[in-house]
């Protein structure tokens, strides 16, 4: 169900970007089949424009390495390894926003419903044989169209229920009740973007531009048309379904509209901004990938599908995954992400007595996926679930780390910073140290997160893809 939310998220995005072309350029202007037409497409388009995305390369300087998790924390005391904090703060964000999502959606669905209803009880009891007037009373409006017929109130003169009934005609002719429902289902899928109403709220003023329009040029009187409108302008609507003739929101701009000069043709060039609106918003909510930052590392990275870190040299040969002899950055002890090929032989183990130098940096093991994938994106529109959500994943490993007898002793701790990724089949591969603290906590992390069960893959466009994710482990002593 989140992917509704998301998807609702870009269409909310697509929607503002049309809305502010539309107020800018075209609102002013009195070619009002144009204007419709417009926000017909808007909405229209900003239903399926989601469903496309660009597959871009993420800016290098911009450091963000995926889904990043909240912290676990390790602590060591006499009696063993307790793991801290890892249910308080968990919840998950993303599910309870899409409830209240879901629940919003519910309400104004069940609103339109009951708008709807109310227009066939009353046509039903209202209702003359061979006739679409509806007479009324009791509703604080002179008069309303929908569903086909013209609703009239019963205390208005002969005079002004023809005129108004003549306004009224000219909804009916043009449809705009179709418009109406098509935007209240809109309002409901997007009930929490304020745009969303004032797309509606213009819709609603083209109709009675077009009706007036149509009115004036049957040859009623402005005057005397003006004169009608002031007189209803304390009025309200009866239903939000309805385009009614005494709306007093729009009754100035509708005045000032009878009397403006017409728009030229010339200035439907201005549609043409539209393009490259699109372009930008389709580029604002694209998904990206990373790759290496330097030319001559491109095809290992390739290959290998790995990301180098640019801030350690570059080996010569490609490493094992026992560690390496790197050079360590004091300043930013982290790891390079170095995988190695099947035709490299591994170096001889280490005695087994032997401790790893606290000078040794730890390289990531190797990636355990029979097959090589594409490059993990950073940013999807549906992201990996582990078994029972962020909460269980980070119960999971702190469950199962370990504080190594060794770190104890030397009064090794600190923070390390783990990268991982969820493959398109859901289980974990490119395991590395973006930050670390020791090999004998690097290591440690590591293990843990190489016995991650599987993952519901991510999903980008509907296709599964493989996704970065990061953890932070905090090793902490008593």
């Amino acid at each position: 169900m989140t992917t509704l939310l998301i998807y609702s998220v870009k269409a909310a995005a697509f929607l503002i970007a049309f809305y502010l072309v539309y107020s800018i350029l075209l609102s002013r202007d009195t070619t009002y089949i144009r204007n419709r037409a417009f926000i017909i497409f808007s909405l229209i388009s900003s239903l399926i424009l989601p469903f496309f995305t660009f597959y871009t390369v993420k800016p290098l300087d911009i450091q963000f390495f995926g889904k990043f998790l909240s912290d676990v924390f390790i602590t060591a005391t006499s009696t063993g390894t307790k793991p801290l904090n890892v249910t308080s703060s968990f919840i998950d964000i993303l599910q309870i926003m899409n409830s209240i999502y879901i629940a919003g959606v519910f309400v104004f669905v069940l609103k339109l419903i009951t708008n709807i209803l109310n227009l066939l009880y009353l046509i039903a009891r209202q209702k003359n044989e061979g006739s679409r007037i509806i007479r009324f009373h009791g509703f604080n409006t002179a008069g309303f169209s929908a569903i086909g017929y013209i609703f009239i109130n019963t205390r208005l003169s002969p005079e002004e229920a023809g005129e108004i009934i003549r306004h009224e005609q000219n909804h009916l002719k043009q449809n705009h009740f179709i418009d109406i429902v098509f935007v209240e289902l809109i309002i409901a899928f997007q009930w929490f973007n304020p745009v969303v109403y004032l797309f509606s709220r213009s819709l609603r003023a083209i109709h009675e531009y077009q009706a007036d329009e149509g009115c004036l040029s049957s040859g009623v009187p402005i005057v005397n048309y003006q004169s009608l409108l002031l007189s209803q302008v304390f009025k309200s609507k009866a239903f939000n379904l309805t385009n009614s003739f005494s709306n007093p929101s729009l009754i100035k701009k509708r005045m000032i509209m009878m009397t403006k000069k017409r728009t030229a043709a010339f200035a439907n060039v201005k549609l043409l901004i539209v393009v490259p609106v699109v372009g930008i918003v389709l580029l604002a909510i694209s998904a990206y990938r990373e790759i290496p930052d330097l030319p001559d590392k491109q095809i290992i990275a390739q290959h290998l599908n790995v990301l180098p870190n640019p801030s350690l040299p570059y080996p010569s040969s490609i490493a094992s995954t026992e560690p390496s002899k790197v050079p360590v950055n004091r300043e930013n002890r982290t790891s390079s992400i170095v995988t190695r090929p099947e035709t490299v032989p591994p170096p001889p183990p280490p005695p087994q007595n032997s401790t790893p130098e606290m000078k040794q940096v730890p390289v990531v093991v190797e990636d355990t996926s029979a097959e090589f994938e594409e490059a993990p994106f950073v940013v999807v529109e549906e992201m990996p679930m582990f078994p029972g959500g962020d909460a269980e994943l980070l119960k999971f490993i702190a469950a199962n780390t370990v504080y190594p007898e060794v770190a104890k002793e030397k009064n090794i701790q600190g923070r390390v910073i783990v990268r991982f990724s969820v493959t398109s089949k859901g289980s974990v591969n490119k395991i590395s140290i973006l930050k670390g603290v020791s090999p004998l906590l690097d290591t440690e992390a590591i293990r843990v997160v190489k016995t991650l069960p599987d993952f519901k893959p991510g999903k980008q466009g509907g296709k599964a893809v493989p996704v970065w994710y990061m953890v932070p482990i905090t090793f902490t002593l008593k």
